[in-house]
């Protein structure tokens, strides 16, 4: 099979028939063999019916049903499983996005030897100062803590040689940092296609400041664990040593302060009445108790099921 699309949706019963027509024309111009498989994340509005009825008439739509919101990496993880495609495209149902799209990015995967192609709509179709805005933020910093440079890495129309979307797991809210799952998995070509952007014509957008404040969260969460997941001693061991330096070297500097007045037979603060002691014994309690969470952190590391699960290209 060539392509498999994979369609997540909530509440998109209105789009459905559109969207199903659009990607059956542009499979069928182009003699792609191909499957769509429809994730219904817990809608309420009929789409899961909209499903069933495209389906009856169109044997190569495929369905999955939740039996409540899970999220889009619920819907995502589940489908990636069950495509068979050679190259995997992910695309929204709002129809912002355009399946004409997915004969260049298909030829981008296939012949050009991307392992990831993700769109990115040039002119956006939304809100500026409640959308456009936030992305342009949110893009610019996940290109400087991912090292990826795109400048759409949250857009929904991706594609995807099959085998990274088999490799990786996507969890959680961390469909935004697919690319960077991937990157980490090694699956370093990645590249970017300017595509079109359409406005929503049917329903409403999901996006709110809870996602934007979600996603800058979940892609800290994703740079720390892929950096010290499987070393956690190297950031609480660093951080340890230096905390407890800074503690010790401010006891240091109030015993000298004492001996030296001390001897000079100048007039003196008591240690204890000093808020500089207070500090210095605080830096090293929270010294030592980094080391003992880097401690903890190797252990729990070392029992992990994943501690040697590696991903291998190629051998004989």
């Amino acid at each position: 099979m060539d392509i498999s699309v994979i369609v997540p949706l909530l509440n998109e019963k209105e789009s459905l028939p559109e969207l199903e027509s659009r990607i059956r024309a542009v499979m069928k111009d182009n003699g792609f063999s191909y499957e769509v498989i429809m994730v219904d994340d817990g809608s309420d509005d009929g789409s899961w019916e909209e499903i069933l009825r495209l389906a009856s008439q169109n044997p190569a739509i495929h369905g999955i049903r939740f039996r409540r919101n899970y999220g889009k990496s619920a819907a995502l993880y589940c489908a990636f499983e069950k495509a068979q495609g050679e190259v995997v495209f992910t695309m929204d149902a709002d129809l912002q996005d355009f399946p004409e799209e997915i004969p260049q990015m298909y030829e981008m995967v296939k012949e050009q030897g991307w392992d990831i192609v993700s769109g990115w709509k040039q002119k956006r179709q939304d809100n500026a100062l409640t959308k456009n805005l936030p992305s342009k933020l949110y893009n610019a910093t996940a290109r400087r803590i991912t090292g990826i440079r795109l400048h759409d890495m949250n857009c929904g129309l991706k594609a995807y040689r099959k085998e990274v979307v088999k490799d990786i797991e996507v969890y959680g809210e961390m469909h935004r940092y697919i690319p960077y799952l991937a990157k980490n998995a090694g699956y370093t070509r990645i590249t970017e296609k300017p595509t079109q952007h359409a406005k929503r014509k049917y329903g409403k957008s999901k996006f709110g400041l809870d996602r934007f404040v979600n996603g800058f969260l979940d892609l800290l969460s994703l740079w720390f664990l892929s950096t010290f997941g499987k070393k956690p001693m190297h950031f609480f061991g660093y951080s340890g040593i230096f905390t407890f330096l800074v503690g010790f070297v401010m006891t240091i500097w109030i015993i000298v302060e004492k001996l030296v007045a001390q001897g000079k037979h100048l007039p003196f603060r008591p240690v204890t009445e000093q808020p500089l002691f207070f500090l210095a014994l605080l830096a090293i309690i929270i010294g030592v108790l980094f080391f003992l969470a880097g401690f903890l952190g190797e252990m729990i590391a070392r029992s992990s099921s994943e501690r040697n699960k590696y991903n291998i290209k190629s051998e004989f």
